[in-house]
């Protein structure tokens, strides 16, 4: 049995689970970078039967699952994965079990964003890197609107951290109703209103058709000059070009972003040069408790399908 752990940035699978468990004639291998295009990756993956993948760092869509013989289970990190089609797999035969997640991780981040914004950290430590002093002035967050795209479990934490400091809660979404919306004390209001009223706004929507590019040039023109826009739910849902062009041209005071089109994210992007803009590895999740979950319970997937007996099976 041929079994490779996929992505593994930060050299820390062996460190975080007991790969030692494996039976004494199993085969395994780790990747510490990202392989490459469909192609580089079917090359490299044909030979095994297991893959063990890291959210969404690496794509296994239909086209690769079809390319890869030998694969019979693929483990993914959390109980869903939207880089990983699911039904291709099944019709495969290839088995997709999932882990636990603790589920806070990425709410964490999104609040670190927003303080970082208000008070314009990032560029306060640089000014004291290079010999400065204050460079800027923050805002409060006290009095200023929170905007949730999105409530669901990831929304309705932001919504709670907002509200401990003191922050008021608006809230739309495609499915939201107000009675969803007044359980976490957060205002209904129309998507225009959401995105005019907002002084931080947070992207919280999960990556679906229906929400790709949703956040684009015609959105960000209704936010405030001195608003912030925050995405740490996935790339794509955001139109980084309108971004870009709104920053560069002073339309909103200023964005964070921890989630790309493509990842890891290329030294050229243009992103990487935009004004006003606080950009993270996509470490929503990447956090010691996280990891303290999703190795050991990806090995225990492993085993028990080895066992016959698949644990933690997602279905399409």
């Amino acid at each position: 049995m041929k079994i490779v752990i996929l992505d593994d940035y930060l050299h820390i699978a062996d460190k975080f689970a007991d790969w030692g468990q494996l039976p004494s004639d199993a085969e395994l291998k780790v990747f510490h970078e990202p392989i490459g295009d469909e192609s580089a990756m079917a090359e490299t993956l044909s030979p095994f039967d297991v893959i063990c993948a890291m959210r969404e760092r690496s794509r296994i869509g239909a086209g690769l699952i079809e390319r890869l013989p030998n694969l019979k289970l693929i483990v993914t990190t959390g109980m869903g994965n939207a880089s990983i089609d699911i039904a291709a797999a099944k019709a495969r035969g290839v088995v997709v079990s999932g882990t636990p997640t603790g589920g806070h991780a990425a709410a964490e981040l999104a609040f670190a964003h927003i303080m970082a914004l208000a008070r314009g950290l990032y560029g306060e430590a640089e000014s004291m890197r290079n010999g400065g002093w204050q460079a800027g002035l923050g805002r409060d967050l006290k009095g200023a609107t929170l905007g949730l795209l999105g409530l669901g479990r990831l929304g309705a934490q932001v919504a709670g951290f907002g509200q401990a400091f003191g922050m008021k809660a608006i809230a739309w979404s495609q499915n939201l109703t107000p009675e969803r919306a007044a359980e976490v004390g957060a205002e209904f209001v129309t998507k225009e209103d959401l995105f005019a009223r907002s002084d931080f706004l947070t992207v919280l929507l999960r990556l679906s058709p229906r929400t790709v590019g949703f956040v684009g040039a015609a959105e960000i023109r209704l936010m405030k000059a001195d608003a912030f826009l925050i995405n740490v739910s996935r790339g794509p849902i955001v139109d980084n070009d309108a971004l870009v062009a709104a920053l560069e041209a002073g339309g909103i005071a200023g964005a964070g972003l921890d989630v790309y089109d493509i990842e890891p994210l290329p030294v050229d992007s243009g992103l990487r040069r935009a004004p006003n803009l606080l950009l993270t590895p996509h470490i929503g999740y990447a956090t010691r408790n996280s990891f303290e979950t999703f190795y050991p319970d990806t090995l225990k997937a492993v085993l028990a399908f080895l066992d016959g007996k698949p644990i933690r099976v997602i279905e399409p």
